[in-house]
């Protein structure tokens, strides 16, 4: 029997933590030669057609880097969110999707998440968190859409991240804060990480 591929692991992961039903994402997944993560979506006689675009050498590699892990990761949460929110009839938005991918690749890499497996640990956590939100390089330059809305993800996430991560520390509702976050809109969104 053939294990499972990356993006369907990440896919049950998340899944399972905010308790949705999706279709697999194997089925959407188009192997690209070069590049980085893409997901194109479109409308077309009220159905909705996905493509995750996702690099052969992350999808291939026997340990992924973290670059590769956080693309097929963000491949996986746009698929999942855009899923969830189409299945509830529900908009959404570009940024939406960007923030929530960048809040999901610190709970799946960070073990944030309460399993019974064992201590959170603290210091891996933050060095994560400063990997991911502070040492990093953006592609598209201030000022455009894309550069813009990269930033603003990252920033909100940032914040986010260090509540659930103080929420861990203190044995706060982690799940109940996550599922909250996940099931709001952009504004909400904004405003729950912003109040962090």
């Amino acid at each position: 029997m053939t294990p499972p591929s990356l993006p369907a692991r990440i896919q049950r992961r998340l899944a399972g933590l905010y308790g949705l039903d999706a279709p697999s994402v194997d089925d959407f997944v188009h192997v690209s030669e070069d590049g980085r993560e893409v997901v194109y979506v479109r409308e077309a006689d009220d159905e909705l057609e996905i493509a995750v675009h996702l690099p052969r050498h992350h999808l291939e590699a026997r340990e992924p880097t973290l670059d590769g892990l956080c693309q097929i990761a963000e491949g996986v949460s746009h698929f999942l969110y855009i899923a969830e929110r189409a299945r509830r009839q529900l908009p959404t938005t570009w940024l939406e999707l960007e923030l929530q991918a960048e809040v999901d690749k610190f709970v799946l890499l960070s073990d944030v998440v309460p399993d019974g497996r064992g201590a959170f640990d603290v210091a891996r956590a933050v060095r994560l968190r400063e990997r991911l939100y502070e040492d990093v390089s953006f592609t598209h330059a201030l000022g455009s859409d894309e550069g813009d809305r990269y930033r603003v993800a990252n920033s909100v996430a940032a914040r986010f991240a260090q509540k659930v991560q103080r929420l861990r520390i203190s044995g706060g509702r982690v799940v109940r804060a996550l599922r909250d976050f996940y099931g709001a809109g952009q504004r909400e969104k904004l405003e729950i990480a912003l109040a962090a």
